[in-house]
């Protein structure tokens, strides 16, 4: 027997080809990303985030609004210069003209999802070269998030047809995953030491429509693919649950009990766009219902910590004073925690380009920062009700002084952050107890009391 036999060493007789990789967008293409890395990881390729040197680059783009274009095609054009054998994939590429007519030369150019697609052009511009002894994966696959957290997406694509959107034009309509497929998947990751779970998708709470809510098979028993009976298993993990892009449907309802019995946590994303019935009916926005302001206040008796965010558009075609003033009034009565708004962009091929005249660009402006005022005083006011309660921790960084942290009602990059000093160093992903001593517009700051 060799003494390298005898050893166990091994070395490559190649290097394994090494891609560089840029993703852009949201955390559904950031997931799409993920899976392709786990699989050229899988294959032995090496990842790298350097271009120079690589033997090519990937860029999954963004294609939802002219500015995320924009963000996209310098991101190939600094790939082209800096290494020059670029493959080009995500939304974006679902309309590849734009992209060719400006880089002619790209490897190749597919769309979301199009993860085999993706696989061959890397094959054919830069064979692998596969070493069992060495490539091995992780059985959660790669991840691009810190270590303690992580995206689970349970469905591509969406049956809405919102007039501002282009979603099912790029994604297709609504594919969901079976449930006991999400749940094996979010068990990979828990073992692997994640400890919060962010669902993620199009529509969320349609999931499992497209499958007529199908039964699978997950720890001998049958699981539904229903949001509520998702919701429910992922609550079996003992880890944070956090559940993004909620329609207001119905049926939604039913996940609150959960919140309140800390099964899942406290904290909804629902996209709610606008207020005024005559702007969500232009929208063409599902579960638009004028009892959502009980529905809150209802959510809200059974889960009293329930954090709700939000987003919101200003300056929608046709949109006028009279439909700016019930958004700002509706936003008054509801006081939701979290808030994002958007100036209203127009995207080619969004009907919504054509329902009526553009709002002109300093109206738009002006009800931005009249908006973001208003909620501004709202969050400022509902997070100093936080101040001399003990709330849960999670650490996302570590400082010289001071680590950053999260709250049950914070999801990561979009939210606020709780800032944490402590007796005893701790620990990027531990969970410790915190007492909130102030607040200010948008973040905690607190102490440590318990770990």
């Amino acid at each position: 027997m060799s003494s390298e036999a005898t050893t166990g060493a091994h070395s490559r007789t190649h290097p394994a080809p090494r891609v560089s990789f840029v993703s852009l967008g949201c955390p559904k293409a950031l997931v799409d990303s993920e899976r392709i890395v786990t699989r050229l990881r899988a294959e032995g390729y090496e990842i790298t985030r350097r271009h120079d040197g690589a033997d090519l680059v990937i860029v999954n783009t963004c294609g939802f609004l002219d500015s995320a274009k924009a963000e996209s095609l310098e991101a190939i054009g600094q790939a082209m210069a800096e290494n020059g054998r670029v493959i080009v994939t995500g939304c974006m590429g679902a309309e590849p003209e734009q992209i060719a007519r400006r880089y002619p030369s790209l490897l190749a150019i597919t769309g979301p999802q199009q993860y085999e697609t993706v696989l061959e052009a890397v094959h054919r511009a830069a064979p692998p070269v596969h070493d069992p002894f060495i490539d091995l994966v992780p059985p959660e696959g790669i991840k691009l998030t810190p270590r303690h957290y992580a995206y689970v997406k349970i469905s591509e694509g969406c049956n809405n047809r919102c007039s501002f959107c282009i979603i099912p034009k790029l994604r297709g309509n609504l594919i969901s995953r079976p449930a006991a497929e999400v749940l094996r998947e979010a068990e990979l990751l828990v073992r692997a030491g994640v400890k919060e779970l962010l669902v993620i998708s199009q529509d969320t709470s349609a999931y499992g429509v497209d499958l007529k809510y199908a039964a699978s098979t997950w720890k001998d028993r049958e699981v539904r693919a229903r949001f509520i009976d998702l919701a429910r298993g992922l609550g079996e993990l003992g880890v944070w649950v956090r559940l993004h892009y909620v329609y207001p449907y119905p049926h939604v309802d039913e996940v609150i009990p959960l919140m309140a019995e800390g099964r899942v946590l406290p904290y909804l994303d629902i996209p709610f766009q606008h207020a005024s019935p005559e702007m969500l009916k232009r929208m063409r926005r599902p579960a638009a219902q004028e009892k959502t302001l009980e529905r809150i206040r209802s959510w809200r008796e059974v889960a009293p910590d329930l954090t709700i965010r939000s987003t919101f558009i200003v300056g929608f075609p046709g949109e006028t004073d009279a439909d700016f003033d019930v958004l700002l009034e509706w936003l008054s009565e509801a006081q939701l925690d979290r808030v994002g708004c958007f100036r209203y962009e127009p995207v080619a091929g969004a009907s919504a380009n054509d329902l009526a005249t553009p709002v002109p660009d300093e109206v738009k402006d002006e009800r931005w920062h009249r908006f973001m005022q208003a909620q501004q005083a709202i969050s400022a006011r509902r997070l100093r009700r936080k101040v001399g309660t003990r709330q849960q921790i999670i650490v996302d960084e570590i400082g010289p002084t001071v680590a950053k942290g999260r709250s049950k009602g914070d999801a990561p990059e979009i939210d606020g952050a709780v800032y944490l000093s402590a007796r005893r160093p701790l620990k990027v992903g531990e969970i410790v107890t915190a007492k909130i001593e102030r607040a200010d517009a948008y973040d905690l700051h607190a102490t440590v009391a318990g770990f």
